[in-house]
């Protein structure tokens, strides 16, 4: 009881008027229609060096340029400029040149590329030839178990065949005992 009593002390000061404040949010009124605006800056990741830079503006009616560029892991200063309007969002890309260049293989690479298709070759003419290629064999551990199944699985399908027949023989006797309740509904007592 004490407890609930100091618990209450400390609650009622938090429980005020807060009439005031209700009147206050009442008058909320929509926003203000949209205003031209415009931003830039300038970060890095350190002091004093910059490697991004932003800049953009909008002339409130939902029509927006800007420009972003950074520093790549390369080194390279790669700049996206865009316009988003009515039609859509329209971004152009200045130095990524090098971006869209398929790069050269490795000598390494070349010769698995080669070994690789070379072996699709064998297996897509096996294929077409209805010849097996490589077909895997069981190991001595594999056999065994497989023959372990097979051996279960008949004899849990002899048992079921016991059960099924059991009960087949339990229906019949069950019937021959069993005398129709012949009711005529015509016949009243």
């Amino acid at each position: 009881m004490k407890n609930l009593i100091i618990a209450f002390i400390l609650i009622s000061p938090c429980l005020g008027d807060i009439s005031h404040l209700l009147s206050e949010s009442s008058t909320i009124t929509s926003p203000s229609p949209p205003k031209p605006y415009s931003f830039h800056y300038q970060a890095g990741r350190y002091p004093g060096n910059i490697d991004r830079v932003h800049q953009e503006s909008g002339d409130g009616t939902g029509h927006v340029q800007g420009s972003y560029s950074f520093i790549d892991p390369k080194h390279k200063i790669r700049t996206v400029q865009y316009i988003a309007d009515e039609n859509g969002f329209h971004a152009s890309l200045i130095n990524y040149e090098d971006t869209v260049v398929q790069p050269v293989d490795s000598e390494t690479v070349r010769l698995a590329k080669e070994k690789h298709f070379r072996l699709y070759q064998k297996i897509a003419e096996a294929n077409a030839h209805g010849v097996p290629v490589n077909l895997p064999r069981d190991s001595a551990s594999v056999k065994r178990a497989k023959d372990k199944h097979i051996q279960l699985y008949q004899k849990i399908a002899d048992e079921h065949a016991v059960i099924a027949a059991q009960r087949e023989i339990e229906r019949l006797a069950y019937e021959a005992t069993s005398v129709v309740n012949d009711v005529n509904l015509d016949h009243a007592y």
